[in-house]
């Protein structure tokens, strides 16, 4: 007499997921950014991520093959979207769009962008472990993204402005007027008047009147609603 054995069930995951209707590479990114905030990328070990998604380490593995891995995918979620529709914007210029719109629209996704990161993201962007050479691409994309707020911080400057600074040094401090809402975060949760005061603060940076920024305002509007 033959014995049907039962068929033999999966490993079970040590915990619920946090969100059950998450794919497991996502429950993966979401346990690692609260974990890289909250104790820092050196105190967390691939261990530790998968014991908050409620999976085995080896199952972790699959996914990625080390916390780095997953550090590097969680940054470029924090840059490459507003990468990516900078250089739709930037080809609109001069054409269709002004370059003080333009920037304006670019300032304002920019922020959304981080407004949205998990976990305020960029507030990694300083650690010492950020400068590994494994974060180069990272790196390259921000670059690339500060390249663009140069160029249209440039061609968007006052007369005097345009001349007196270099298009480097516009796009750098327009970056960094940027992400000034990655602080905001870490003590209120930013409100969308926040967008607009810190999108308008880039074109003063850049030495535009208050009507000019008004207008570029409006125009930005119209801009940016082709991209809904």
């Amino acid at each position: 007499m033959s014995i049907t054995r039962p068929r033999r069930q999966g490993r079970p995951r040590h915990a619920p997921p946090s969100d059950p209707g998450a794919s497991a590479r996502e429950q993966i990114l979401d346990a690692a950014g609260a974990l890289f905030v909250e104790r820092g990328i050196a105190s967390t070990s691939t261990r530790v991520i998968a014991e908050r998604v409620g999976i085995r380490q080896a199952s972790l593995y699959y996914h990625f093959a080390t916390k780095e891995e997953i550090l590097a995918e969680l940054l470029a979620t924090s840059v490459r979207p507003s990468l990516q529709m900078v250089e739709r914007i930037q080809a609109l210029v001069p054409e269709r769009a002004t370059p003080a719109a333009a920037l304006y629209a670019v300032a304002a996704m920019d922020v959304r962008t981080l407004c949205r990161t998990p976990y305020n993201i960029g507030t990694l962007y300083l650690l010492p472990e950020v400068r590994a050479e494994r974060f180069d691409a990272f790196r390259a994309e921000r670059g690339r993204l500060q390249e663009s707020y140069g160029t249209l911080g440039a061609q968007a400057a006052a007369e005097g402005v345009a001349r007196s600074v270099p298009a480097e040094r516009i796009g750098e401090l327009l970056i960094q007027l940027v992400e000034v809402v990655i602080q905001i975060r870490r003590s209120r949760e930013p409100e969308a008047a926040d967008t607009d005061v810190i999108a308008s603060s880039c074109l003063r940076l850049c030495g535009l009147g208050e009507s000019e920024v008004a207008a570029a305002r409006d125009e930005s509007r119209v801009l940016l609603s082709r991209f809904d």
